[in-house]
């Protein structure tokens, strides 16, 4: 498995596939063609397809005219190059290993095509090259177990928990910490700055933020109902920051990143949770996605919103439980329940923004990972299905899904309410 690092990826919304992907694949694109002139991009299917509203092309652009030229000729021409990208779309056409395919070749004076590398963005932000491995690619971190039965008998045996055995493999390499201390302030200061904003998404659709008024509305309600619009709330606060491109963090992608957000912000404003034990819940929930993303996949455009959404479910319904002190029995079953009731979610943005239904989503799936997590204290841990199941089930579940279901805005809501 990678490090749990990867899962915890800071950047701009409004997707991790769609806009940190590509982006991260131009620049790798450039690091080795250094002399290039003009960059030709090849978009198919999902990032084709839905690429427009998801920024592909903004992305593109932008790594390329911010890109630092080394060479002398290249710099004295940097302002005239600055707009020298060419971007097709293909969005009937797949490429063989994933969805999210694009191909980038550099273009001569002549207009000839030359030096064509092939990527594909496969969830999360990460990117795979076809011609050249990425220097993180061949790092890795060994884990050893890779599926959470083992983790779980390994706490059982040790009496530690999910984020001691985190720390056992990587708590000690170079900045590990110190970059969960780093996500935990991104992600406060995205709630913080996303229950103060107002006024309308962009894009076609003129959709309102919802946040602020969520937050008001809280305070006036009952015990009860005022914990769940805050974790409402929060949830919007942080989905319409990455909405509007604002910085975010990857829990385990932009378009499922309020959930955790959410839910840790709200333990710790309610509960007076230390910055410590929140970023141990950080460490657990990681994890959670780190095993998905190693057995399954966390791209919508693979296995539909439940490996967005429902994933970010289970790492916040695990951290639930681990805050209110549940037995690693208890976090594994908290994590399944959050999983298993998103089974068969599909992936249909309408118009190609993460704004319908994911916005909402993201709020809703927050509120169940609260519960998933509460439910699993109420028990001694024990139950049929395995969160290792359920990430099988899951993966079979994205396969047989019809890709009208999985970022294409061809199907269901996107199509409903075209």
């Amino acid at each position: 498995m990678k490090s749990v690092k990867d899962i915890y990826k800071i950047g701009k919304g409004p997707s991790s596939s769609h806009t940190m992907g590509p982006f991260k694949a131009v620049r790798h694109y450039l690091e080795n063609h250094q002399d290039t002139h003009h960059l030709h991009v090849t978009l198919y299917g999902s990032l084709a397809a839905t690429g427009k509203g998801h920024l592909t092309d903004k992305a593109v652009e932008e790594a390329f005219s911010t890109w630092k030229w080394t060479d002398k000729e290249t710099l004295e021409n940097t302002e005239r190059r600055s707009g020298d990208v060419t971007i097709e779309w293909k969005p009937q056409e797949n490429l063989q290993v994933h969805p999210n395919g694009m191909k980038i070749a550099s273009v001569n004076f002549d207009g000839d095509l030359y030096d064509r590398w092939t990527y594909y963005s496969v969830g999360g932000g990460d990117i795979i090259c076809m011609e050249h491995p990425l220097e993180e690619d061949e790092e890795g971190v060994d884990y050893g177990m890779t599926t959470m039965s083992e983790i779980l008998k390994w706490c059982e045996h040790t009496g530690k928990s999910y984020w001691e055995y985190v720390d056992e493999v990587e708590g000690q390499t170079y900045g590990f910490w110190e970059h969960l201390e780093l996500v935990w302030k991104v992600m406060k200061e995205a709630v913080e700055r996303g229950i103060e904003h107002e006024g309308v998404l962009p894009g076609p659709l003129n959709l309102r933020r919802k946040a602020l008024s969520y937050h008001v509305r809280a305070f006036g309600q009952g015990d009860t109902f005022k914990t769940r619009g805050l974790v409402f709330a929060y949830a919007l606060a942080v989905s319409e920051e990455n909405a509007s491109g604002g910085t975010i963090v990857t829990a385990p992608t932009c378009g499922s990143c309020g959930v955790l957000p959410s839910i840790l912000y709200h333990m710790q404003t309610r509960y007076n949770f230390s910055d410590a034990r929140i970023i141990r819940a950080l460490a657990t929930a990681g994890l959670i996605g780190n095993v998905v993303k190693h057995n399954a996949s966390v791209s919508g455009a693979e296995v539909g919103c439940q490996g967005e959404v429902g994933v970010a479910c289970a790492m916040a319904a695990a951290a639930v439980a681990q805050l209110m002190g549940g037995s690693p029995s208890q976090i594994e079953y908290a994590a399944e329940m959050g999983l298993e009731h998103h089974l068969g979610l599909t992936c249909d943005p309408v118009r190609g923004l993460v704004q319908i239904p994911c916005i909402e989503r993201n709020a809703y799936a927050a509120a169940r990972a609260m519960d998933a997590g509460i439910y699993a204290l109420y028990t001694d841990g024990h139950h049929r299905v395995s969160f290792d199941q359920a990430v099988k089930v899951m993966k079979q579940t994205g396969k047989d899904l019809p890709s009208l279901y999985k970022e294409t805005s061809e199907g269901g809501l996107a199509k409903a309410l075209e």
